[in-house]
């Protein structure tokens, strides 16, 4: 019996030692981990030997995997980096150029996910997509669009965004429909998709004032997001969109209450949360709920001091702050958000003249090439085809040419303008070679009689209103001038006509466009307004008549106008660096 039981226990010892021994594959390894939440270290147990074996097997494309994940699961940026950058190494190794887009997506992700950074993500978002120009992996393709897209509309560039987005949510809906069941990584991460894309369209049709489609939209996202555990953060950014609605529509306390649930379930986005701050803060303010407001508001500031990084609807918190404490006579603490105030303006304003260009250069040029490339390399269709695409060839040859040359004019005009500016020589106001009073203005000289005395006077109180910049005022006539002057609209018509060689309605404009002309080559931030902000800025209500009026004056659209001097600030800034290169390299 004893024998026996000893054979019994031996055998027993053997089994149990060997199946502990069993050589463990990658498949089992994934299965013990994927399962835990994103930053939860308990991953690394099955992590560490995943990579170890995948290392001594050589196996580039297991270690891109472990790698990838080990991002995933890391709790610090740090380590997230490290790993993504290991990733990226294994992708190259493994020559598969999916891998490599994926890796730098990865990279791209961490750095605008955890940190809004925006200008290392484009760089990694731009790298992504030069690899998977050629791939089959839709997915891959359209995950990179969205990113691409969130850049866009940081920028400004709505129209732009929205159309990636309505691509990655046609694409991302299909797939979802579609998917086998049994995939369930798939399915998560279409539906993740799907409602990131949907919230960005929210974010971009409320730029484009479409309050009915960003509406609409919401409500899809908070019905979607019901009850759904998986997609906790996305229901915080559409409970946060519903809050933005509600306010506008002057529910303030509802607003709130939104806001609020927006914030418990938010984590890890302080970009969103600050947009949650500043709402709750303007929902006090309408309710006179003044202290609360403020409280709001200097959140805002935290979350700014910590992370260096502010979205630019959020500038006009520190212009609440400053107001406040002017009010209040508290010089030390206006100071302190005056400061914060041109330090965020710093950062908005060098983190757009990056972006602009590269998202330009290296993305929307690029993407225009291609298509042109496919175009020209389709000669197997039928000669009807090809007849066509000769045709397109042609004008997308004489478009480029037209463009080519129109640019060139363009570049001629602003360096004229340039110099002006340059040796304040544009500010003074330039009479029309030859001018012609109109009927009704000849009638109106033949009835001004007007003293010297009057004459020296409207024109001492024109060069203050000059000088002051008083012709920024809404909805200024001649009518209102002549009270504010306390003369009549005859005499001040006659001396304007008389002593500024153009009629009242010229003088007005060429006085703001000159004057916004050199707010824009001056101060850097004015170069991040829209077109419409500019026309309010200097009393225009018009887009359309202020465009008109500054091409009429300085020879080059206002967008034009921007756009080469963003290149020009952004050359200046690398030129030392630039610089420095050279001469080390002379040096070698």
């Amino acid at each position: 019996m004893k024998g026996y039981f000893i054979v019994i226990l031996l055998l027993f010892s053997g089994l149990v030692f060997s199946k502990d021994n069993d050589p463990k594959t990658y498949d089992f390894y994934r299965s013990k981990y994927e399962a835990y939440d994103e930053g939860d270290s308990r991953a690394f147990l099955y992590l560490k030997p995943y990579i170890k074996k995948a290392k001594i097997e050589n196996k580039q494309d297991e270690l891109f995997q472990a790698y990838k994940d080990a991002s995933f699961y890391s709790k610090s940026i740090q380590n997230k980096l490290q790993y993504a950058d290991s990733c990226i190494d294994a992708a190259y190794k493994s020559k598969n150029d999916d891998r490599i887009s994926s890796s730098y997506v990865l990279r791209g992700s961490i750095y605008y996910a955890k940190q809004k950074k925006y200008k290392p993500a484009l760089d990694e978002y731009l790298m992504a997509y030069k690899y998977a120009k050629n791939s089959n992996d839709l997915y891959l393709k359209n995950k990179i669009s969205y990113h691409l897209g969130v850049i866009k509309n940081y920028l400004g560039y709505h129209e732009e965004a929205l159309e990636l987005f309505k691509i990655c949510v046609r694409y991302f809906e299909t797939e979802v429909n579609t998917t086998n069941s049994s995939f369930g990584n798939e399915i998560y991460n279409n539906q993740k998709g799907y409602l990131n894309s949907i919230h960005q369209m929210v974010v971009s049709y409320r730029y484009l004032k479409d309050t009915k489609k960003a509406d609409s939209l919401t409500d899809i996202g908070l019905l979607k997001t019901f009850n759904n555990k998986d997609f906790v953060q996305e229901r915080s950014y559409f409970l946060k969109s519903k809050g933005i609605s509600e306010y506008n529509n002057n529910k303030y306390q509802t607003a709130i209450d939104n806001f609020d649930q927006s914030l418990n379930l938010m984590k890890d986005d302080f970009a969103w949360t600050s947009v949650d701050y500043f709402y709750v803060g303007k929902s006090y303010l309408a309710l006179n709920k003044e202290d609360l407001a403020i409280s709001n508001f200097k959140k805002i500031d935290s979350i700014f001091n910590k992370q260096e990084f502010i979205l630019p609807e959020l500038r006009e918190n520190y212009e609440i702050l400053i107001n406040h404490y002017k009010k209040k006579k508290d010089s030390e603490k206006q100071l302190y958000y005056t400061t914060q105030l041109l330090k965020a303006d710093s950062i908005i304003s060098r983190d757009f003249a990056y972006l602009s260009l590269k998202v330009h250069r290296e993305y929307d040029t690029n993407t225009l090439i291609e298509e042109k490339g496919r175009l020209e390399t389709a000669n197997t269709w039928g000669a009807y085809a090809i007849s066509g695409l000769l045709i397109t060839a042609g004008i997308l040859i004489f478009v480029l040419f037209k463009r080519h040359k129109n640019e060139k004019i363009a570049l001629d005009k602003y360096l004229i303008l340039q110099e002006k500016l340059r040796t304040h020589s544009y500010v003074g106001l330039e009479k029309p070679t030859s001018f012609t009073p109109s009927l009704q203005e000849i009638g109106d000289e033949k009835k001004a009689h007007i003293t010297e005395t009057v004459r020296k006077d409207l024109l001492q109180k024109l060069r203050k209103f000059e000088e002051k910049a008083q012709f920024n005022q809404k909805g200024l006539t001649i009518h209102k001038l002549a009270i504010q002057f306390e003369t009549n609209s005859n005499y001040l018509s006659h001396v304007i006509n008389e002593q500024k060689g153009m009629n009242f309605n010229r003088y007005l404009g060429d006085l703001r466009i000159r004057h916004i002309t050199c707010l824009l080559f001056e101060k850097s931030i004015y170069l991040n307004y829209t077109i419409d902000s500019l026309a309010k800025e200097c009393g225009i209500a018009s887009r359309q008549n202020f465009s008109d009026l500054f091409f009429e004056i300085n020879g080059i659209r206002p967008t034009d106008f921007i756009r080469k001097r963003k290149q020009e600030i952004e050359d200046m800034d690398y030129s030392p660096i630039k610089s420095s290169i050279t001469s080390l390299v002379s040096d070698n």
